[in-house]
């Protein structure tokens, strides 16, 4: 019996032996995975990677441009362009301001509107989705308000509210808080059922429901439309200005009309699309660090 169990011992010894060797092995032997200092300058480097294709359209215009097949007076060439933008920058032009007084001004009604119809889309949204009766009372009207044309009501928001800050205000909230609430809408309601049979194994408490599953569940949805009411806040943004307006962005374009600059109408048009382009950054930003638990097919 004691030759027996020595003999145990020392198998299960050679066991520990063999084990820790396997480990030194694979701590010491080559890391064939990917590197986290490269991992992350390869994430760096992609987001320089979406700015090739912009770069290339505006070569090849300012290409077609120097050859003559592009006519100056149609469409300025990208350093005209740029010129105008330089002279907007660094001057008062008595007929459109200084660009910086006209992007801020932009940018402010943007705010405002953009925050009044979020807040009440995703308000609405929670109300719809969390419940049958709220469904039955909210969404019907939001339905018919999607069905409308927005930009068709201007008309009546000057009738209704005047010619002042206040209508274009709710044109831009109503054009942002028609995709949000849809987005989040259809978050809220395609949130796996198994899920909240879980939280009902666990005791979870309504409210602790909704805070811990269905919310979590409807993010990448609601992130969605979030991006998506941005850019439709954005082109009501742009309409709201050329109506009734005496600053902005718009009010330049509605100017540069009238004196046929369309270097002046494209400067504008290139700063509507780069401040969209960076709050559409902003929101991918906040949906990689929000949603930084979900891999997708892509990593």
């Amino acid at each position: 019996m004691p030759e027996a169990a020595d003999a145990g011992l020392a198998t299960l010894q050679e066991g520990r032996d063999e084990a820790a060797g396997l480990t030194s092995v694979a701590i010491d032997g080559p890391y064939t995975g990917p590197k986290p200092a490269a991992a992350a300058r390869r994430r760096r480097h992609r987001g320089w990677y979406r700015l090739i294709s912009p770069v290339a359209v505006v070569a090849l215009w300012q290409l077609l441009s120097s050859a003559g097949l592009i006519p100056a007076d149609k469409l300025p060439p990208p350093t005209t362009v740029w010129h105008t933008a330089v002279s907007l920058v660094t001057s008062n032009s008595p007929a459109y301001g200084t660009l910086q007084h006209a992007m801020l001004v932009s940018l402010e009604r943007m705010a405002v509107g953009f925050t009044v119809g979020g807040s009440i889309a995703v308000l609405l949204a929670l109300v719809a989705g969390l419940s049958r009766l709220g469904e039955n009372a909210v969404d019907p009207l939001l339905q018919i308000v999607r069905m409308l044309p927005l930009f068709g009501l201007i008309p009546v928001f000057i009738v209704w509210f005047g010619i002042g800050e206040l209508p274009k205000i709710i044109l831009i909230a109503l054009g942002a808080a028609i995709p949000l609430y849809l987005n989040t809408f259809a978050g809220i309601r395609g949130v796996d059922a198994k899920l909240a049979e879980v939280g009902r194994v666990q005791r979870l408490t309504r409210a602790e429901t909704i805070r811990h599953i269905v919310l979590p569940g409807a993010l990448p949805q609601a992130l969605t439309g979030l991006r998506q009411s941005l850019g439709v806040a954005w082109l009501a943004l742009v309409v709201a200005e050329q109506v009734n307006a005496n600053a902005g962005l718009g009010f330049m374009i509605s100017q540069a009309t009238q004196f046929l600059r369309n270097d002046v109408i494209l400067v504008a048009l290139a700063v509507y699309a780069v401040l969209g382009l960076i709050t559409d950054a902003l929101v991918r930003l906040l949906e990689r660090r929000a949603l930084a638990w979900r891999r997708g097919i892509l990593g």
